[in-house]
């Protein structure tokens, strides 16, 4: 296999943005590259008033280390 056609096969993550409409208040999640603009029309109403929803992540960190595991009270 060529290093350009192995390059090829890596899947690069792509976050998932989250927008909310300003004139009906529809909300839609969207599979974005980094460098995309941000979307501007709203699906459901078709006015320019999306605006891009700030939201956390949720994950878990697995195995020992962390607080949950070592330090928080009542865990010994």
């Amino acid at each position: 296999m060529t290093p350009f056609f192995q390059h090829s096969l890596i899947q690069r993550p792509m976050p998932i943005y989250e927008y909310a409409c300003g004139a009906c208040n529809h909300r839609l999640e969207k599979l974005q590259k980094f460098s995309d603009a941000p979307l501007a029309d709203c699906p459901a109403c078709g006015q320019p008033a999306l605006t891009k929803l700030i939201s956390s992540s949720g994950f878990q960190l697995k195995g020992t280390g962390w607080y949950a595991t070592d330090f928080k009270p009542g865990n010994k």
